[in-house]
């Protein structure tokens, strides 16, 4: 990667990292230490990891746990914390305002506030991940780097994922594919096997589902497949938005042609996420329903009618 060669004595980088999850079984193949990190291109109407939409470090408000004592409002250098005049909302936050200094964070005595985000260098997340490494070595695991979308922080994530490559250790890349930089691409030519996220090949759609179209998504996705990178294809199956039998057996048909995918892994909807929305003081807007077991087995086997290994999950 050109920008890392020449950095010299300049500062390690650093990425926000909002979540990590060790022991997993479902992002990628053995037991891996999943990284989360912030900021993302797309912006998909079922986002279940809307903390992982902004770049930068937001803090969380938990309601359930606020006793509206008013302290975060009293210690906001700039006063942008208030207590509201509604019982239910309780805190009033001006979070396009907020500098992220912490000090509300710091005063509340419930711990009602957090912070979606921690700036991590690349050699700290790596001890963090090391640690399960006989893990990884009895389980043909690994670690995942996903997100948000990892490539939109491409110095440390290529940074991070070289340094555990070079300690022998597997790296995943869950990826939404919309990938534009030079930069970007390398880390999806560089990883061990990629988790491919594909919302659907209809363009339309995808513009008014994610508010990006897809042709650099299905691009990559070509590119990478023709080079015999490993990938697995994950699709999102949204009732109502990407899931009819048509939309189905489209993206299905474009997937046919990709020789080196070794798997579809089919992720029903579901609202786990919700409360995230609420804790970000953001609305979340999309009013359906999960599928039942038999159309998304129904989905399954549209996939497999194409010579496509397909499972639920993963």
């Amino acid at each position: 990667m050109r920008a890392s060669a020449d950095q010299g004595d300049a500062p390690e980088p650093k990425g926000v990292v909002f979540h990590l999850i060790h022991g997993s079984f479902v992002d990628g193949p053995g037991v891996r230490t999943t990284v989360f990190l912030k900021g993302c291109p797309l912006r998909c109407v079922w986002c279940c990891n809307p903390e992982g939409q902004k770049p930068e470090p937001e803090i969380r408000l938990t309601k359930s746990k606020c006793n509206a004592c008013g302290r975060c409002a009293l210690v906001c250098p700039i006063r942008i914390v208030t207590l509201s005049a509604h019982e239910e909302e309780k805190v009033r936050i001006e979070r396009d305002a907020c500098t992220g200094c912490g000090e509300c964070i710091n005063a509340c005595p419930t711990g009602a506030l957090g912070c979606f985000g921690k700036p991590m260098t690349v050699s700290e997340l790596f001890e963090r991940v090391r640690k399960d490494e006989r893990y990884y070595r009895n389980s043909g695991g690994g670690v995942t780097i996903g997100g948000g979308e990892p490539t939109s922080s491409p110095l440390f994530t290529y940074a991070f994922m070289r340094k555990c490559q070079e300690e022998g250790i597997n790296v995943a890349v869950d990826t939404c594919g919309y990938v534009g930089s030079e930069d970007g691409y390398k880390i999806l030519e560089d990883a061990d096997v990629l988790l491919y996220d594909l919302k659907g090949v209809d363009e339309a759609k995808h513009l008014d589902n994610t508010g990006m179209k897809n042709g650099i998504i299905l691009a990559n996705l070509r590119r990478l497949a023709l080079s015999g990178k490993r990938i697995v294809v994950r699709m999102p199956l949204i009732p109502g938005y990407n899931d009819s039998p048509d939309e189905v057996r489209a993206a299905s048909q474009f997937l046919s042609d990709l020789r080196s995918v070794e798997e579809i892994d089919l992720l029903p909807y579901h609202k786990y996420g919700v409360v995230k929305y609420e804790e970000l003081g953001r609305a979340y807007e999309l009013q359906i329903e999960p599928r039942p077991l038999e159309y998304i087995d129904y989905v399954k086997r549209i996939f497999e009618e194409y010579g496509l290994k397909t499972q639920i999950g993963g």
